[in-house]
């Protein structure tokens, strides 16, 4: 399945149908009057959050979406029937922006989330509306309201607990494959994962989601390279595992390359927990690994693992760490709302 994060969708609600002008008409029947029934209400268009979808590859091929409009009123008192409404069906971590691509119109987080984008038209009042003691042959009906129609951005931020940054080529890919059934590609030339990856974790009984993007390199966030365009998928992490190459040229500028792009890309992502460690460490001297660990954690200020995702060397310590960190951060949110005011 080919993956696809952003797409541009045109959505219109049905417009509502039109009121009657009937009155009626029957053998023997003394006094008829007016009995134009209202129009329908138009569909609307429904956004629902559905589970097994990781992509938006459907919105390519699909990208304009019409709610159907409402019946027409008709005589003796009948109101037009409702529009269809159109549905679309999003993954979880969605993000539905106006036109600008800026404003936030709804963020699609969980399983079974529905929201209305373009609400229908009201069906319009037929004559039997507007009869009255003195107006009792009413010729007048309303028409439809119309629907609402607009340009949209989805965007897909995949929700993940964890994720894996770093350089192309530190490993990101190797050691999501070692600890979950996630299968991405790996190879050894840069930008080998051209997409992000997700990966259920498993470490004694704890469980956690893992995603893997795409490595940055420096001027990352002006395009070069693949940009920087899919840190989006790690913004709703928690924990960040900044991995570094130990059998790299320069370890230390590696890792200062990678959080000055962080900064640049902003949205709190330079301010996340973050877990450092030292990778393919089984392609390296012990004593090197030392002196570079030593280097790194005076740059990084704080201390730096060791892993090896090839044989598995330090891999359960620095999964250890990660849910260590987001247990940290559970439980802090749940005294801060123990904490909050309530009413």
């Amino acid at each position: 399945m080919k993956f696809l994060d952003e797409a541009k969708v045109y959505v219109r609600s049905g417009d509502g149908g039109a009121g009657s002008i009937a009155f009626r008409r029957e053998k023997f029947i003394e006094f008829g009057g007016p009995d134009g029934g209202d129009g329908g209400r138009g569909g609307d268009v429904v956004v629902e959050c559905v589970n097994g979808l990781n992509t938006l590859i459907d919105f390519r091929y699909h990208q304009h979406f019409k709610a159907a409009r409402g019946g027409h009123g008709m005589g003796k008192n009948r109101s037009g029937a409702g529009g269809k409404d159109a549905v679309l069906k999003v993954p979880v971590g969605t993000q539905i922006l106006e036109d600008d691509r800026e404003t936030l119109i709804a963020d699609m987080t969980e399983v079974g989330q529905i929201i209305v984008l373009a609400r229908g038209g009201n069906g319009g009042f037929g004559n039997t509306h507007f009869k009255s003691a003195t107006n009792q042959s009413p010729r007048r009906a309303n028409p439809g309201a119309p629907g609402v129609e607009m340009w949209v951005w989805l965007r897909l931020k995949l929700i993940a607990d964890a994720g894996i940054v770093g350089l192309p080529n530190a490993g990101k890919s190797t050691l999501l494959a070692a600890v979950s059934a996630a299968k991405p590609k790996i190879a050894d030339y840069p930008f080998t994962t051209l997409h992000p990856n997700l990966g259920v974790v498993g470490l004694d009984t704890r469980e956690f989601v893992l995603a893997d993007i795409p490595g940055l390199i420096e001027g990352a966030h002006e395009g070069v390279g693949i940009g920087d365009r899919f840190l989006g998928h790690v913004e709703r992490c928690q924990v960040l595992l900044h991995l570094v190459d130990a059998s790299g040229e320069d370890p230390v500028a590696a890792y200062e390359t990678v959080r000055e792009e962080l900064a640049a890309y902003g949205h709190g992502l330079e301010k996340k927990a973050e877990v450092v460690a030292l990778s393919k460490c089984d392609a390296v001297a012990a004593e090197e690994i030392k002196a570079i660990g030593a280097d790194l954690a005076k740059a990084a200020g704080r201390p730096v693992l060791t892993l090896s995702a090839a044989t598995g060397k330090g891999v359960r310590e620095v999964l250890s760490r990660l849910i260590q960190i987001m247990d940290r951060q559970r439980e802090d949110e749940a005294r801060a709302q123990e904490g909050a005011w309530q009413p």
